[in-house]
């Protein structure tokens, strides 16, 4: 008989409300010459009955997830660069502001927010399990520990250190299902009066825009302000300010600090109200959800395979971490995307996890232009859009899939 699932947070019961079947590593790219054998694993999400924490049933080691030679680089989106500096600006605006102070960045990548730190002449640490994006940092001068950030990592950063007034992590909090001991690896290390500072998607915005692809393993939680309360306080800590954020699709930057020392912002009751009013923990929200879901795989796959039978050409855009979720469970593959484009070295030459759709250069997407472009970098798709002007001019259409299927 199989045991009940229990929130990794709180121990409570796990609701099942969708799953998305066997899927691969979601940045796990493929060489065509190799002969590696990939790792497949079950991707399904719940919702805790009483924290109301959403949280895949099944994690993935992450020693698979973030390899030494991991491809994802924060600085190639100029977009994200930007976003980067103005947050570094902030903490050295308001919280940096005596020159001992200290900042420790974990899943610090390779160092695009630390990088205006180092630049300011502050005292910053970033911490960072990947080898390769760590030493790209290091190479810019940035202080950069090669581990993960937990419990020991963080008391012996303490030790050699002293405490940190900012502790930061973006897209990477989320990731990492032992938040127990990041937890206390955070009550070792930061100072009494600093904040614990962290950005990820937002579990209302993501079933609003039914943006399903943000779920894949790296993603172990979907937050909202109501279950990072939760967390926050079941581990001795107090959110005192939700902030939403453009980047990624829409996410919160959550500030966490110990008890009574910060007076809670007004926005943190009223993000409260808006999720209890949107209802985004109860079960028919979440039906609705997942029958979304396959809606959007049903209208794409039909899209695709008439461009395909008219003849039209479709390369994809991006081969985003969030494209191996909807590839392979909406059974895209070569026959339906030619090849995907995409700006990382690391990921050219390779297939796409699962799907094995080929990704090469940027430059190969000019070389003809293709009828169709489905867009799985919606997230940048501003950004995008703007560079490739060129694609829409001569006739190219871009596909994209969030809310919904449409071209543009």
């Amino acid at each position: 008989m199989t045991a009940t699932p229990v929130c990794r947070i709180c121990g409570g019961t796990l609701h099942e409300f969708f799953d998305f079947g066997r899927q691969p590593i979601a940045d796990a790219f493929v060489d065509p010459a190799g002969e590696q054998e990939e790792f497949f694993h079950r991707l399904a999400v719940g919702m805790c009955t009483s924290c109301t924490m959403v949280q895949l049933l099944e994690d993935v080691p992450r020693e698979r997830m973030f390899r030494t030679d991991y491809p994802y680089l924060s600085s190639l989106s100029s977009a994200m660069r930007e976003h980067f500096r103005t947050t570094a600006r902030h903490f050295l605006d308001t919280e940096l502001r005596d020159a001992n102070d200290l900042l420790v960045e974990f899943g610090s990548n390779d160092g695009i927010m630390l990088d205006t730190v180092h630049r300011a002449g502050r005292r910053h640490l970033g911490v960072e399990p990947s080898t390769d994006v760590a030493e790209a940092a290091a190479a810019k001068g940035i202080r950069v520990r090669n581990a993960f950030f937990e419990e020991e990592t963080a008391a012996d950063i303490a030790d050699r250190e002293g405490t940190a007034k900012v502790i930061y992590a973006a897209n990477t909090f989320s990731h990492i299902s032992y938040v127990d001991s990041v937890f206390r690896g955070v009550d070792a290390l930061l100072a009494p009066d600093g904040v614990f500072v962290f950005e990820d998607p937002y579990m209302a915005d993501i079933i609003e825009r039914t943006s399903f692809d943000q779920i894949y393993d790296e993603h172990f939680y979907f937050f909202s302000v109501r279950s990072v309360q939760a967390m926050a306080a079941h581990h001795g800590f107090e959110l005192v300010d939700a902030a939403p954020l453009p980047v990624h699709g829409g996410e919160i930057r959550y500030t966490v600090a110990r008890p009574g020392v910060r007076v809670p912002s007004p926005a943190v009751g009223r993000f409260l109200e808006r999720e209890k009013a949107a209802r985004i923990a109860e079960p028919d929200t979440l039906a609705r959800f997942g029958a979304h879901v396959d809606e959007v795989r049903d209208a794409l796959r039909a899209q695709l395979e008439r461009c395909r039978d008219q003849g039209r050409t479709v390369v994809g855009y991006g081969a985003t971490a969030k494209s191996s979720t909807l590839t392979n469970y909406c059974g895209i593959g070569p026959d339906l995307v030619s090849f995907i484009v995409d700006s990382t070295p690391a990921k050219q030459g390779k297939l796409s996890p699962g799907s094995h759709i080929p990704v090469r250069a940027p430059e190969a997407f000019s070389r003809p232009y293709p009828d169709y472009a489905l867009l799985f970098a919606w997230n940048h798709a501003e950004e995008i859009m703007r560079k490739e002007n060129a694609f829409r001019e001569q006739g190219g259409r871009w596909i994209l899939y969030v809310p919904g299927v449409h071209t543009v």
